[in-house]
């Protein structure tokens, strides 16, 4: 699974890098998880409101940091395809 943050650097995106490498983490998912700063390369997803989540090459999440239950719920429904 290829997991993408989108965001300039925020606190919210800092919060939500945080949150999905811990629940990549503490559910054993097999996922690289990388960071994307670039504000071309975020534009390209047709996101204007960061942060944002793309699982898989589609945005998930956009403008909002989700709950921990939010994001074990799409990352396993992802794993599930």
């Amino acid at each position: 699974m290829d997991i993408k943050i989108l965001g300039a650097g925020c606190a919210k995106c800092h919060q939500l890098e945080r949150a999905v490498r811990a629940t990549v983490e503490s559910q054993g998912i097999d996922a690289t998880v990388s960071k994307v700063e670039d504000i071309m390369d975020i534009m390209a997803y047709g996101v204007m409101m960061t942060p944002a989540l793309v699982v898989d090459n589609k945005v998930v999440v956009k403008g909002r940091v989700p709950s921990e239950d939010e994001i074990i719920a799409m990352l396993k429904k992802a794993e599930a395809v």
